[in-house]
């Protein structure tokens, strides 16, 4: 069975993300979805001051480069300028659940018809591997180095559960350790995008990923810890999948 590369990632340019991050996968996720939607061409993406802003070396697409923490915010603006455009954002975990929280909560709220990838990894993976808003109980990181306290440090954030009572479109969560949950991760992202082309409203797709550098393993112990621990504490599925009037 021929390999077909869908034509949005330029394998001509260097990425720089470590062997055995999940932020490459996703984005060759993104491009399949897009691929099969046929909508190349209309994809707008928004990307942090972090890991994910080698996406830009990666994908052929029109890309921003927002603030760290501001990316939700900015590309609900891009859509509201440019409503022909499917607009992405593309935050981690700790973009769009520590400085950027606000950002992420009220484009819930205001239902923005917009799809927002968090790429959650556990740690703030740019800056050294310091303990993230859904750092897990017990996890180990450069500013926790006997382990995550929740008595000092707060419990996890679980998006999921933060977001359970808006009116958003979609909420799913979804991994990309093995082929399977790669090709779940890419169905999400392609429901997404049909729903904002049919105007449904704020979509987020959370995307558990490996930090092989930062979590001091090997990309198969990182993927191994993504099914045993990090899938068990932040469990993966469909939360939100409404079917509202279009905007």
């Amino acid at each position: 069975m021929e390999f077909k590369i869908p034509h949005d990632i330029d394998m001509t340019q260097q990425a720089s993300w470590c062997p055995g991050c999940g932020h490459g996968i996703i984005c060759h996720a993104i491009a399949q979805a897009a691929e099969e939607l046929g909508v190349s061409d209309r994809i707008v993406t928004v990307d942090d001051v972090a890991c994910g802003q080698f996406a830009q070396y990666a994908l052929k697409y029109n890309s921003i480069m927002g603030a760290h923490g501001r990316v939700v915010a900015t590309a609900a603006g891009v859509k509201r300028a440019r409503p022909d455009a499917l607009v992405i954002s593309h935050p981690g975990d700790g973009s769009a659940y520590s400085i950027g929280i606000e950002s992420t909560l009220y484009c819930a709220l205001r239902n923005e018809n917009i799809l927002t990838i968090v790429v959650n990894n556990s740690v703030f993976g740019m800056t050294g591997g310091q303990m993230s808003p859904t750092s897990l109980v017990g996890m180990k990181t450069a500013t926790s180095p006997f382990g995550r306290d929740p008595k000092k440090n707060g419990t996890p954030v679980d998006i999921t559960k933060l977001l359970a009572g808006t009116e958003m479109a979609y909420l799913a969560r979804c991994a990309v350790n093995t082929p399977a949950n790669v090709e779940k991760t890419k169905n999400a992202i392609k429901k997404a995008l049909t729903k904002q082309m049919n105007g449904e409203g704020f979509c987020l797709v959370e995307v558990l990923s490996p930090c092989p550098t930062n979590w001091g393993m090997t990309p198969e112990q990182a993927c191994e810890y993504v099914k045993t621990t990090q899938s068990v504490a932040f469990p993966l599925g469909e939360y939100i999948d409404r079917e509202g009037e279009a905007k």
